[in-house]
């Protein structure tokens, strides 16, 4: 990268809003192009209230013709599972494909080891659908996702479609109690300039995390701070939380929020 494109951010603050331990590419990212990042993990990774509906999944994963991932958090814990009774996603049975909602989700998958048969051009569940590289009819699929909050969308698609889809609670994803110190500083002296968003469960929990530790004012606090999505859903959110938002990355990935932080902040090189 240029010295010119590292100046991009430069003297901008941006507050990123992901997992605990997920942030670390978008948080580099930006901080070569010069901005100052501000942590406000929005989400706790931990596993469902019961292992039994995965368990008797994985033990006849033999019968599914595909897995779709829409989350690495789901890889890691189907990856976890299987492990236990000695087997692995690397070593999945031939007949089993595999299909990956986002570049994510695939270079997780890729890092075990294990074939991506399928990642829909664009990283949404719509694209998915739309582009699915066969027939529906007669397949069973397994779908891991988590446990509250995500879309039955999938589920309802592919059984329209004709397939038999097998949902289950892979992990669970909770509000933190506390916001880091710093990043309640700068909200409070009204000194950041965007907040970026995951999903849409993120932008949930910011708003439940903002009223508790910043107080009911916490929305006046945010009147200039530009608020940017990853894609459609989660813009949703925005709107019915953060009452408006003024980018949606396009791609709908990690690239597409980074360039939608260059459009909306950046400096002129």
């Amino acid at each position: 990268m240029s010295s010119q494109m590292q100046k991009r951010l430069e003297k901008r603050t941006i507050v990123i809003t992901r997992a605990e331990g997920q942030s670390s590419e978008v948080k580099e990212s930006l901080k070569e192009l010069g901005a100052k990042v501000l942590d406000l993990p929005a989400l706790v990774i931990g596993p469902p209230s019961e292992w039994g509906p995965v368990d008797e999944a994985l033990g006849e994963i033999e019968s599914f013709h595909w897995v779709i991932f829409s989350s690495a958090n789901g890889v890691q814990a189907i990856e976890q599972r299987l492990n236990l009774i000695n087997k692995s996603l690397r070593h999945k049975p031939t007949t089993l494909k595999l299909a990956a909602v986002g570049r994510k989700t695939a270079q997780c998958l890729e890092r075990l080891g294990a074939k991506v048969d399928f990642v829909p051009p664009n990283f949404i569940s719509e694209s998915l659908i739309e582009h699915f590289p066969t027939s529906a009819i007669g397949l069973k699929i397994l779908l891991p996702r988590v446990e509250s909050g995500g879309r039955a969308l999938l589920t309802k698609a592919f059984t329209k479609a004709g397939a038999k889809v097998i949902e289950i609670a892979a992990y669970e994803s909770q509000c933190p109690l506390k916001m880091p110190i710093s990043t309640i500083q700068a909200i409070e002296k009204e000194k950041v300039d965007a907040i970026v968003f995951c999903s849409g469960k993120t932008v949930t929990n910011t708003a439940t995390l903002l009223s508790n530790n910043v107080g009911t004012n916490w929305l006046q606090k945010l009147n200039n701070v530009k608020v940017i999505s990853i894609g459609p859903q989660t813009s949703k959110s925005c709107e019915r939380f953060f009452k408006s938002v003024d980018k949606e990355a396009n791609p709908h990935n990690i690239d597409g929020l980074i360039n939608s932080c260059i459009e909306l902040l950046g400096h002129r090189v």
